[in-house]
């Protein structure tokens, strides 16, 4: 993953702000971003929190 905070609490705020901002999903920005979805699940699960799609965020 480039371009983003390895982080995770960098992360998580990153990945809000950006869910908050600009895109209808984690799925759309992943997209956008050519980040891996599954790897920001798995770092942000690391550290109890998880991706609710109808908040379109992580929680």
């Amino acid at each position: 993953m480039q371009n983003i905070p390895d982080d995770p609490v960098m992360l998580l705020s990153y990945i809000n702000t950006q869910l908050r901002d600009n895109y209808p999903s984690l799925t759309e920005l992943c997209r956008a971003l050519s980040f891996n979805e599954t790897q920001i699940k798995e770092k942000l699960e690391a550290i109890d929190y998880v991706y609710e799609a109808d908040a379109n965020q992580f929680r």
